[in-house]
C-alpha cells in the first residue's frame, strides 16, 4: 500500500548552515508519527518544505501521490497544515475566518456549515465565533487554526506544535481529536514536548543537527534508556552474599550496584543486558537462593533520557 506521506532526502540550507540534511521516512494511513527535535534541529523547516511553503535545495515530498513541487496544488488539496505559532488573520473573526477557508478549499454550501459546526464542537470555538482572532488567548488562536487546517477533512495532517500554549485540559481535548480522526489519515506532529508522544504517537522520528537520528516506536526507543527494566530489592544484609552470588548466575545481567539504608538493609539493583526483561528471573533467583524481599520494584525507560541522549550525541 503506498504511504499517504512519503519524504525523500529533503535537503535545505541556508547560506553555510545545513538546516535540513536528507530526511526522508514515509507516513502510512492510520500512523501518528511524532517528529520530535529541540529548537532549531530542523523540525520546521522540514514542515514547511513538506506543506509547499519552502522549496528544498534536494529531495522530494510526497502526499497521496502527488509530488509537492511539480503537483502543489493536487498535493496540498489533501493537506491541512498547522503551522508554527498558528498565524492567521487578526482582524478575521473564527466565524469569518473558517467561512474563508471553507470557500477557498471548495466546500459547498452544505458541506461547508457541516464541517465547519464539527470542527467547531470538537475545538469548543462556539464561545470565541465573532471575536476578532487578534484578541484570543494563544491557546485559542491555536485551536482557531488546527480548526482551520482539519476543515477539508483532509488525508494527510501536518502539525507543527499543536498544543503549545494550550491549558492540560485543552491539550488533552486535540489529543483525543487526533486520535479519534487518525485512523483514515497519516498524521505528523512536529514537537519538542515528548508528553505528545506517548498521549498520541505510534511512531516517533527524532531529529537533530537536521538528521533523522532514531525512527522507532514509542516502546522501542524507551528500551534505549540506560536505567530501562533495572530492577532493585530491599533486603536484610544478611542475606546479601547468597542474592549477589544468584543475580550474577543469570544471564541477562550487565551489572549490580548496591547501597546501603540506615535502617541495616541493603538495596541490590540490577541492571539488565540491553534492556532485557529481568523481573521475573530476578524473584526467581531470590526465591531458589531462599532470601526473602522486603521490597522489589522495577523502572522502565524514559523518552527524555533517550531524547537527551540522541540529541546530545548528534
Amino acid at each position: 500500500m503506498q504511504p499517504l506521506l512519503e519524504l525523500t532526502g529533503l535537503t535545505k540550507r541556508f547560506g553555510s548552515i545545513l538546516a535540513v540534511d536528507r530526511v526522508g521516512f514515509a507516513v502510512a494511513r492510520g500512523e501518528v508519527v511524532g517528529f520530535l527535535g529541540p529548537n532549531g534541529a530542523g523540525k520546521t523547516t522540514a514542515m514547511r518544505m513538506t506543506a509547499g511553503f519552502l522549496p528544498p535545495d534536494a529531495g522530494s515530498a510526497r502526499i497521496a501521490g502527488f509530488d509537492i513541487v511539480d503537483e502543489t496544488r493536487a498535493a496540498q488539496a489533501r493537506l491541512g497544515y498547522l503551522a508554527e505559532g498558528a498565524p492567521s488573520y487578526g482582524d478575521m473573526t473564527p466565524d469569518a475566518l473558517l467561512g474563508f477557508v471553507a470557500r477557498v478549499r471548495g466546500l459547498d454550501g452544505a458541506t461547508a456549515r457541516r464541517r465547519r459546526g464539527e470542527v467547531v464542537d470538537r475545538l469548543s470555538l462556539a464561545r470565541v465565533l465573532d471575536q476578532p482572532i487578534e484578541t484570543l488567548s494563544k491557546g485559542f488562536r491555536r485551536r482557531v487554526g488546527l480548526a482551520a487546517a482539519i476543515l477539508h477533512d483532509p488525508e494527510v495532517l501536518i502539525l507543527d506544535e499543536p498544543t503549545d500554549g494550550l491549558d492540560p485540559n485543552q491539550k488533552h481535548e486535540v489529543r483525543t481529536l487526533l486520535s479519534e480522526i487518525a485512523g483514515g489519515k497519516a498524521i505528523v506532529i512536529s514537537t519538542h514536548i515528548l508528553e505528545e508522544v506517548d498521549a498520541v504517537c505510534t511512531r516517533a522520528i527524532v531529529l537533530a543537527g537536521g538528521r533523522i537520528v532514531a525512527d522507532a516506536l514509542p516502546a522501542e526507543l524507551r528500551q534505549q534508556a540506560p536505567n530501562h527494566n533495572r530492577v532493585t530489592v530491599a533486603l536484610d544484609a544478611d542475606h546479601r552474599d547468597r542474592l549477589i552470588a544468584a543475580l550474577r548466575a543469570l544471564p541477562n545481567i550487565a551489572d549490580i550496584a548496591e547501597a546501603h539504608a540506615r535502617d541495616g538493609r541493603i538495596r541490590l539493583t540490577a541492571r539488565p543486558v540491553r534492556g532485557a526483561e529481568i523481573l521475573g528471573a530476578v524473584r526467581a533467583a531470590a526465591d531458589s537462593a531462599e532470601v526473602p524481599l522486603d521490597e522489589i520494584t522495577t523502572e522502565h525507560g524514559r523518552l527524555d533520557d533517550v531524547f537527551r541522549r540522541l540529541t546530545t550525541a548528534a
